[in-house]
């Protein structure tokens, strides 16, 4: 796992910004590619400022979400909707988003995710960037605990439920592991520790496991 630092979340943002306008951009032979973009509070500077840049996605761009709570999409605990004015800024349209149907019972719902998924990577999708975040627990998406990953086997997409709702549907290791280019972003001095077990003994955490077969990935703490 490679490991950038950041004097500050200002520079470690405006660093995550170069990097996703560079994946939006038009890109060399049209082959369609695709993005998975991380809920949670951490990236919401990234996708911010991101949508003030002026950028517009190339057209061959799609994106999906690392994973999302099962709440209605007008809730402000929905990862989608707090993303709308990103996407609106960058000019994608809704049939270039992966979404999760969370009007769908939970496990309805992360099988619809698997089967999307499944038919973007058939569809022959690079999915060049993955961006991440980290738990101070360890976990990344909305994979836990070993359980979590285990029950992802053989998946692109699972249910994950939790003791106190939202329930959640999160990504898997075997769609991780088709990422080229995973960066987790972490802030703040309460991430510290964990980030850097992430870097000392990766096995010991569900992020860690969860990446774990994944070619590419870096880790950009501040």
């Amino acid at each position: 796992m490679n490991l950038r630092r950041f004097t500050s979340a200002d520079e470690l943002t405006a660093a995550a910004v170069a990097l996703l306008a560079r994946h939006v951009a038009p890109g060399p032979g049209g082959r369609p590619r695709a993005i998975m973009l991380s809920g949670g509070h951490t990236p919401l500077p990234v996708y911010r400022t991101l949508a003030a840049e002026g950028v517009v996605a190339a057209p061959d761009v799609r994106f999906f979400l690392s994973d999302e709570r099962h709440v209605p999409p007008n809730h402000p605990e929905n990862n989608l909707g707090q993303l709308t004015g990103l996407f609106a800024a960058l000019a994608v349209p809704g049939d270039r988003l992966i979404r999760v149907h969370t009007g769908l019972p939970l496990d309805e719902a992360a099988d619809r995710y698997h089967r999307d998924l499944q038919a973007l990577r058939q569809s022959g999708a690079r999915v060049t960037l993955g961006l991440l975040g980290l738990g101070a627990d360890g976990h990344t998406a909305s994979l836990f605990s070993p359980e979590d990953i285990r029950r992802g086997a053989g998946r692109l997409a699972v249910a994950v439920r939790r003791p106190n709702p939202p329930h959640r549907t999160s990504v898997t290791p075997g769609l991780l592991a088709r990422i080229e280019e995973i960066v987790f972003l972490v802030t703040g001095p309460d991430k510290a520790a964990v980030a850097q077990r992430l870097l000392d003994d990766p096995d010991s955490l569900p992020a860690g496991l969860a990446v774990a077969a994944a070619p590419n990935v870096s880790l950009w703490v501040a």
